[in-house]
């Protein structure tokens, strides 16, 4: 990720993103340009958001987005998950961005990898609705998912090939290859 280097407020940064179809994130006063993904990387999150539509489809509380809206921790950060769940009424006002999650879901890529695991997992654990951070590989069959499990206690469960998945914050379990179905390889 490269950062526009020099500060701009999260006013400046959100009145950009309204005149711009090119999506930006947002930390600490530096602005990211978001590179597209690959076509395994947007099946992987439309298989996801798919599995969360079925199990949610009766319920009128939650509400599950992907890479379009941002998700924000008071003027620190706006990012755009891949996926994400929010049952908080509270996030119904504003149409861009939501600030109660409490399920994010991010597809591992070769250039956001690293972040991804350090500095956006650290950010997300500010919000404190958040239940599970989930990381899924685009590489091999692999979903490594932080959930808080007490006040401030995050405890990591990785599944494999054949594993099922279980999405505790959202009551879902699925079968790890539904989530990798019609990749290329």
């Amino acid at each position: 990720m490269i950062a526009v280097p020099n500060y701009i407020s999260p006013e400046e940064y959100l009145d950009i993103e309204r005149q711009t179809p090119i999506r930006h994130e947002y930390r600490r006063g530096l602005v990211y340009a978001i590179a597209g993904g690959t076509d395994n990387h947007d099946r992987i999150a439309q298989n996801l958001l798919y599995l969360i539509n079925l199990h949610l489809r009766d319920s009128s509380d939650c509400r599950f987005y992907s890479g379009n809206v941002k998700v924000n921790y008071q003027d620190e950060f706006y990012y755009y998950p891949d996926a994400f769940v929010t049952c908080d009424s509270r996030d119904r006002s504003d149409r861009y961005v939501k600030r109660y999650p409490k399920l994010i879901a991010e597809v591992l890529s070769p250039s956001t990898q690293t972040f991804d695991l350090g500095g956006k997992f650290t950010d997300y654990q500010k919000i404190d609705t958040l239940e599970e951070y989930i990381l899924i590989s685009q590489e091999t069959q692999r979903v490594e998912c932080h959930r808080l499990t007490g006040t401030d206690t995050w405890e990591t469960q990785v599944y494999g090939e054949g594993d099922r998945i279980i999405l505790k914050s959202l009551e879902l379990e699925f079968a790890m290859g539904e989530l990798y179905l019609g990749l290329d390889p």
